[in-house]
């Protein structure tokens, strides 16, 4: 193509970018976009999933025994988008609540440990011959 062609204006480029819609109708941009737009709501959305399963994985990983709550906790801010459950969540799923009854359980086993213990009752075996029998005739 010679910018000299009288068929070709004058003002017009001798090279068309690749994203100016072709002749034929194909459009190189919009396809791009269209293969871009769906491959980043799919990658934010795995990412936004991942992002709300952590506090379930951390105590699932740590055998948390809050692990119920953490779930339900992670599922509220999943579903109302309120990342106050979200925040709980991952508290609750970082720390151990201190188990309070455990040392008032081994004051109890120690303090059971230390009372005496009665000697064993002697049984007294009784033969079959010194039974008395019973008589089951009525006269």
């Amino acid at each position: 193509m010679n910018v000299a062609d009288p068929k070709i204006h004058p003002l017009a480029p001798e090279h068309i970018p690749s994203y100016v819609v072709q002749a034929d109708g194909s459009d190189f941009l919009f396809n791009f976009m269209i293969v871009f737009t769906v491959g980043m709501i799919l990658l934010i959305g795995v990412a936004y999933f991942t992002l709300h399963s952590v506090p379930e994985k951390m105590a699932h990983e740590s055998n948390h025994p809050q692990f119920q709550l953490v779930g339900i906790l992670a599922l509220l801010a999943l579903f109302t988008h309120n990342g106050l459950f979200w925040v709980a969540a991952i508290l609750v799923a970082g720390f151990q609540i201190p188990d309070l009854a455990a040392p008032l359980r081994s004051i109890a086993d120690a303090i059971r440990s230390l009372r005496p213990v009665p000697p064993p009752e002697k049984s007294v075996d009784i033969e079959p011959a010194d039974v008395p029998e019973t008589s089951t005739q009525e006269s």
